[in-house]
């Protein structure tokens, strides 16, 4: 691919002799330009390897065109060559600090008109080798981060597996709570990246369930008292389960394990936290499992109507509830009905890209 010089001078002979000059380089096309703001439009959408620019210039000096390509981004690397007469060295540190690379001495000599402009060509090539070198490693950089999160993501679902093999609940639930705690996260205005955490963390809230013994866990009538203490348990085990890793994921899991039974009001488990002393992914994760573990089935319950389980979502706002995070689900509801329709009870697998 040939260099682009892009020249500008408001004396024609100059650009003519200079455009002769550089087309006796390799690969190099001549950009010739007599008025600098009609170059500096140029610069807009073309990006030249060389800069070569006369100071003396009507309306718009060579220092003020400087000054300004290199505030269009992109261009603050392209080389400059500046034309100066001999005794203007104040223009030469002026130049200097607003980008200038090099200069050129009027009357300019040939050879030397060639020799800079060689030079600064290398210059510029070396700068894009290093620009690509870096664009390279980026990409590289990426992929591998890639190939973590999906390790990670792997770790993720083998753990909710591990969890729904001792509990009743499926893999659909787990699916769907995972995909409406998104929802509520995007209606309060949680970035993009939180968004995607709390997908891929939700799915852990009920992994302590692990400890807990199978009488207790799988009992199909109303645990009592001494039962329910002991259940309580498993929002602990959780949390000690995922907590202390180096995994955004894991940590955010911990948090929802140890908080989504904590309720608005103070009066959940196991701290008794209230409000937003409640962390915000544990609020979002107690409405989206709440509300899918009353419309879903159960060999010890039947399934709430959606009417039964927006009323109880409505009445506990505020108290059970972050009012914030019922609104949000509620105000999404087309959504929440394509959720359930795309995560059925017959889903065998669980794969958050579903």
């Amino acid at each position: 691919m040939s260099h682009q010089v892009l020249i500008i001078d408001d004396t024609e002979i100059n650009l003519i002799l200079f455009a002769a000059l550089v087309k006796k380089l390799d690969d190099c096309r001549p950009h010739t330009f007599a008025n600098a703001r009609d170059a500096l439009a140029w610069t807009q959408s073309s990006v030249p390897d060389l800069v070569i620019v006369d100071y003396m210039m009507p309306d718009l000096d060579g220092l003020e065109f400087i000054r300004l390509m290199r505030e269009i981004p992109g261009r603050d690397g392209v080389p400059v060559i500046m034309i100066t007469a001999n005794d203007q060295k104040q223009l030469r540190y002026r130049a200097l600090d607003l980008g200038a690379n090099d200069f050129l001495t009027k009357p300019v000599d040939k050879v030397e008109f060639l020799a800079r402009t060689r030079n600064m060509l290398l210059v510029s090539d070396a700068r894009k080798q290093l620009t690509d070198r870096a664009a390279w490693l980026a990409d590289e950089v990426r992929k591998a981060t890639a190939e973590i999160v999906a390790r990670e993501r792997e770790t993720v679902i083998r753990l909710c597996k591990a969890a729904e093999y001792r509990d009743p609940e499926t893999g659909a639930h787990i699916l769907r709570m995972a995909h409406y705690s998104r929802l509520i996260a995007v209606g309060i205005g949680l970035s993009v990246a939180d968004q995607d955490l709390l997908l891929e963390a939700a799915p852990m809230h009920d992994l302590g369930k692990v400890g807990i013994a199978d009488k207790i866990l799988l009992k199909p009538g109303r645990l009592d008292e001494e039962e329910f203490e002991i259940m309580k348990q498993h929002a602990i085990y959780g949390f000690e389960l995922l907590q202390g890793s180096s995994s955004r994921a894991l940590q955010a899991g911990a948090e929802i394990a140890k908080g989504h039974h904590e309720k608005f009001d103070g009066s959940g488990y196991p701290d008794g936290l209230r409000g937003t002393e409640i962390p915000i992914f544990s609020r979002i994760v107690a409405v989206a499992d709440v509300f899918d573990a009353l419309t879903s089935e159960r060999p010890y319950k039947k399934a709430w109507t959606l009417e039964e389980a927006v009323d109880f979502l409505v009445a506990g706002s505020g108290k059970h509830f972050d009012p914030d995070c019922v609104r949000a689900f509620l105000n999404a509801w087309e959504e929440v009905l394509e959720i359930r329709s795309r995560f059925t009870e017959e889903v065998e697998s669980i794969s958050l890209q579903n």
